[in-house]
């Protein structure tokens, strides 16, 4: 019986690994084979093989004419630079009346802005687009940013909350007390004492910035294009250039991943420290 249990329990252990490499491989093939495009020759491109001559040609392409990524990146970088700039205070003002004050519709308009989530880009993008053409915002920097604030804000808001809520009320009222205004208590106690989830709430901001595609696809033309609409645009007579796509593509990743590395500490307090109160 023993025996029985001990080979049961270490063919559970077993199936446990397998399904874990299992995941891993999934989640990791595709991220190699984008890699290894990268550095392909487009001979190689559309050969199944591990071993080629590797070339860092293509990095050198893409940031020729008629890419030219390097503006792009620049675009897509100043856009969601000023849309953590700007999201993240707005986020906190909010994000500290709706977890100190109680107002009118205080519920009906928190879920309000939850809501906002849910609905699909392509639900709002033509009104977008009509109001940015009244306005002279199409294909313009300040017009992506307005839109980006739209879309993370609400996130923001609703992440900080839930860090703002564990911080306790009597540290706001010790600094009241002290004759601390609450713009002051905000910005020199609650504020440093949720830095993780300031810092977490950043990142995802920024990460979704980043990334954003269908409405800087349609919102821009020349001027403000982003990396991301960029790297639909690799197409020529021969059809999609994989390994200029695939070197592109390792240029998007890399902004997110260095945030993601040196902040990782930050992610796990901050990610548990909104979780309890």
């Amino acid at each position: 019986m023993a025996e029985s249990g001990w080979i049961s329990g270490g063919a559970r252990r077993v199936a446990t690994a397998m399904a874990l490499l299992l995941v891993f491989a999934l989640i990791v093939f595709p991220v190699a084979w984008l890699v290894l495009t990268a550095f392909k020759l487009p001979r190689d491109v559309y050969e199944i093989k591990w071993l080629f001559d590797p070339t860092v040609e293509n990095f050198l392409i893409i940031f020729q004419p008629p890419w030219s990524l390097g503006r792009r990146i620049v675009n897509s970088a100043v856009v969601a630079a000023a849309t953590v700039g700007i999201a993240i205070p707005v986020a906190a003002l909010a994000a500290y009346s709706f977890s100190r004050f109680d107002f009118l519709f205080k519920r009906g308009l928190f879920y309000a802005i939850l809501a906002t989530q849910f609905v699909p880009a392509v639900v709002i993008i033509l009104p977008f687009y009509l109001m940015f053409r009244d306005l002279g915002l199409l294909d313009t920097r300040s017009g992506l940013v307005l839109v980006n604030l739209a879309i993370v804000t609400p996130f923001a808001v609703w992440m900080l909350k839930g860090f703002f809520d564990a911080v306790p009320v009597e540290c706001d009222e010790a600094a009241l007390i002290d004759g601390a205004s609450r713009l002051a208590i905000i910005r020199l106690v609650v504020v440093p004492m949720a830095w993780p989830g300031v810092i977490v709430a950043a990142v995802f901001c920024f990460i979704l910035a980043w990334n954003e595609f269908i409405f800087a696809l349609i919102l821009t033309r020349a001027d403000a294009v982003t990396l991301q609409v960029g790297l639909a645009s690799f197409r020529t007579e021969r059809g999609d250039v994989w390994e200029l796509m695939a070197a592109a593509g390792i240029l998007i990743t890399i902004p997110a991943a260095i945030a993601a590395t040196l902040i990782q500490k930050h992610f796990v307090s901050g990610l548990t420290g909104g979780a309890v109160k």
